[in-house]
C-alpha cells in the first residue's frame, strides 16, 4: 500500500451495547457519526453473518448454530447412544470429548461445542463449518471478504483465532507500519465474556472500554499518518442486557413425560427454545404448557418472517419461544455447568439493552440503523476508494 491509498480500518467488537458505549463517551472526539444499532433475532452466528453480507438470516443460511438435520449430521454414527440413559452420556467428560473431536478432527471450527445431551447430536447439524472471516466463509451468500478476494483488495483479517484482543491491536499496528493493506478487519470478541459476567459493574466494563479506547486510538492516529483520509468505523453485533429474573423452561416440558428424540426434540439456549415434534399429543401438550408460562411467548411465523428468520423448512425450529428481555433460561444442557451470567443477549431486537453500535469518523452515504446496514458502508467505503484511484478493480 502507498501513502497515497487512506487505509480503511473496521473493527466489530462483540456485544458492545449503545448504553454503554454511550454512557463511557467510547471514541468521542473522533468518531462523530455515532448511531445505536438495532440486531437480528438471535446471536452472534446470526448478526455477524448479516453484517457480513447485508442479508436477514433467512437468506444468508446462519441463524442458530444448531439445526436439525438427521441426514447430513456429521454425529449420525452416535445415534445407538439414543438407546443409553441420559444419566450415562450426558456428563461433562463425554460432552467435552465430543466438543474437542468435532473441532479438531471432524473440521467443524473452534465455536463448536456439545450443547445438547450426546443422546440427541445426531439428529442436528452444525452451521458455522467454515471461517466466515475468510473468503467462501458464508456458503449461503457473499460475504465482503468475498468482495475483497475478487477484486484484489491487499486486505488483513484479525479475529479469535489468531490472537487476544490487545494482541490484534498490536498487529494491526504493525501491518499498518508495514502499509501492506488497503483494508484492516478487527474481530474483538473478549467484551462479550466480561459483559456476561459484569455488565452491573460499571468499574470493570468502563475500564475494558477505556483500554480498547487506547488501543484503537492509537491505531487510528497511525491509519492518519499514513493518510489524512483514513477511514475508521467501530460497530457491534448486539448489545447486552441484564438478567433479573430466571426460568425454568426445559423442567416445565420435561415433566410432561414425553420422550426425545422419540417424540419430540428441543434446543434450549439462554433466551430461546426450539422445538421438532414427531408426536401429535406432544405439539399439543408442550405448545399448551409454553402458552402457560409467563415470561416469554411463542413466536408466530408472521412474525419470524418480519424479524428475517423464518426458515420454510424448518431446520431452526417448528416453534420457537422466546424469553422476555431480562430473563435467562437455566435449566439447560447449555447452562448445566452452572453458570448463571449477569448480562444476556439474544433478546427481541425491539429490547433497547440489545442495540449494538456503529461509530466513524466519515458519515455513511446512507443511513446505518441496523447491523444488515453496515454491509453497504463496508462494500461503499472500500469501493469508493477505488474509483478514486483508478483500479482495474473498479
Amino acid at each position: 500500500m502507498t501513502p497515497s491509498v487512506p487505509p480503511r480500518i473496521f473493527v466489530l467488537i462483540d456485544a458492545l451495547g449503545w448504553r454503554y458505549a454511550s454512557e463511557a463517551g467510547f471514541l468521542e472526539g473522533i468518531l462523530d457519526y455515532r448511531t445505536p444499532l438495532r440486531t437480528v433475532l438471535g446471536f452472534s452466528s446470526a448478526a455477524i453473518p448479516t453484517i457480513l453480507t447485508g442479508l436477514a438470516p433467512s437468506r444468508h443460511g446462519h441463524w442458530n448454530l444448531l439445526y436439525y438435520d438427521p441426514e447430513g449430521s456429521p454425529f449420525r454414527r452416535l445415534r445407538p447412544l439414543a438407546l443409553l440413559p441420559d444419566a450415562v452420556v450426558n456428563n461433562r467428560i463425554i460432552r467435552r470429548v465430543i466438543t474437542e473431536t468435532g473441532r479438531r478432527v471432524m473440521g467443524l471450527g473452534p465455536a463448536f461445542d456439545c450443547t445438547v445431551s450426546p443422546r440427541l447430536l445426531p439428529w442436528f447439524n452444525w452451521t458455522e463449518t467454515r471461517d466466515i472471516y475468510a473468503r467462501g466463509g458464508i456458503a449461503g451468500a457473499q460475504s465482503f471478504f468475498d468482495l475483497l478476494a475478487a477484486r484484489g483488495i491487499a486486505h488483513r483479517v484479525f479475529t479469535y483465532r489468531h490472537a487476544r484482543d490487545r494482541e490484534i491491536v498490536r498487529q494491526a499496528a504493525d501491518e499498518l507500519k508495514a502499509g501492506r493493506s488497503e483494508v484492516l478487519f478487527l474481530y474483538l470478541s473478549e467484551l462479550d465474556m466480561l459483559l456476561h459476567g459484569e455488565c452491573d459493574n460499571r468499574r470493570e466494563w468502563s475500564a475494558a472500554l477505556a483500554r480498547y479506547e487506547t488501543g484503537l486510538r492509537r491505531l487510528f492516529e497511525l491509519a492518519l499518518r499514513r493518510n489524512e483520509r483514513a477511514t475508521l468505523a467501530v460497530f457491534s453485533d448486539h448489545g447486552m442486557t441484564p438478567v433479573r429474573q430466571h426460568r425454568a423452561v426445559a423442567s416445565e416440558i420435561r415433566r410432561l413425560g414425553f420422550r426425545m428424540p422419540e417424540e419430540y426434540l428441543a434446543v434450549y439456549d439462554s433466551t430461546m427454545a426450539r422445538f421438532w415434534f414427531f408426536s401429535e399429543d406432544a405439539r399439543r401438550a408442550i405448545t399448551e404448557r409454553l402458552e402457560a408460562i409467563t415470561g416469554g411467548r411463542i413466536l408466530s411465523d408472521e412474525e419470524l418472517e418480519r424479524l428475517g428468520v423464518f426458515f420454510a423448512d424448518r431446520r431452526h425450529g417448528e416453534l420457537i419461544y422466546l424469553l422476555d428481555p431480562g430473563r435467562l433460561l437455566v435449566d439447560s444442557d447449555f447452562h448445566n455447568g452452572g453458570w448463571k451470567p449477569a448480562g444476556m443477549h439474544g433478546y427481541h431486537p425491539d429490547d433497547p439493552d440489545s442495540d449494538g453500535i456503529f461509530l466513524s469518523n466519515v458519515e455513511p452515504a446512507t443511513p446505518i440503523r441496523a447491523v444488515a446496514d453496515v454491509h453497504a458502508f463496508l462494500v461503499q467505503s472500500t469501493l469508493e476508494e477505488t474509483h478514486a484511484r483508478g483500479s482495474r478493480w473498479a
